[in-house]
């Protein structure tokens, strides 16, 4: 091999460089991910509503149990981010809502009652909205 000669293409480099091309051309950014995850929750808690006559008490942990995993991600991201691009009073809504939601369940296994899950629902349905608006989106006008 000559010394002016360029070195063949590596395909191993070039099938990862066009697999993350794919991924991010295709995969949500963090904001539709996480408003994505939250309307799933809300199917799930709304699904244990509709079927609330034939629930047990282990299916209805396991629901909420789902649903504080989310809510525990961000009340943690907002604690440990306080320098983070997120506005201080951004921070704390979310640690109170979090907070809300986890008394809320714990309210729900005491006293299992499925009226008490539409708060859960639509909260998750609210922000999951919001999250997935775009950011560079104009505001529409309401009338």
């Amino acid at each position: 091999m000559s010394q002016g000669k360029q070195p063949q293409n590596n395909p191993y480099a070039d099938a990862a460089g066009a697999y993350d091309q794919n991924a991010q051309a295709h995969t949500p950014d963090q904001r539709e991910l996480e408003g994505r995850v939250l309307l799933k929750a809300a199917k799930m808690i709304q699904d244990l509503q509709e079927s609330w006559d034939g629930v047990n008490g282990e299916l209805i942990e396991e629901t909420l149990k789902y649903n504080r995993q989310i809510w525990m991600m961000f009340y943690d991201t907002a604690l440990e981010n306080p320098e983070g691009d997120r506005p201080n009073d951004l921070r704390s809504n979310i640690i109170n809502l979090a907070n809300f939601i986890f008394k809320r369940e714990v309210d729900i296994m005491a006293d299992p009652k499925k009226e008490k899950l539409d708060v859960l629902i639509n909260i998750n349905r609210e922000i999951a909205a919001g999250l997935m608006i775009k950011q560079d989106a104009a505001p529409k006008n309401k009338e």
